[in-house]
């Protein structure tokens, strides 16, 4: 019996783990801009989608109006990127687990 609960009571636990480990949809608000969304991301990982066609997936480091710094590139993990917020056609941001 005691172990029984023990299970049902790991299994309940980790149903809602399961369910807060879901980041959800980015809220965005009229005035926002490229420069307010990723810095609501900084430290978490993004793709950035260029004019060139190119993608860049990596965590978001510092922002300016003029710049953003992707960090730990994924397949390039010992490089970080220098990007021109006007050169970013698109922020793709994972919203599931």
């Amino acid at each position: 019996m005691k172990k029984t609960l023990s299970i049902i009571i790991f299994i309940a636990g980790m149903l809602l783990l399961s369910g807060a480990a879901s980041a959800g949809s980015p809220q965005i608000n009229k005035d926002d801009t490229l420069q307010t969304i990723l810095t609501a991301q900084k430290g978490k990982q993004v793709t950035v989608k260029l004019d060139s066609g190119d993608e860049l997936t990596g965590k978001v480091g510092e922002v300016t109006d003029k710049l953003v710094v992707l960090q730990a590139l994924s397949g390039k993990e010992f490089f970080d990127a220098l990007i021109k917020t006007s050169d970013i056609k698109a922020v793709l941001i994972r919203s599931k687990e």
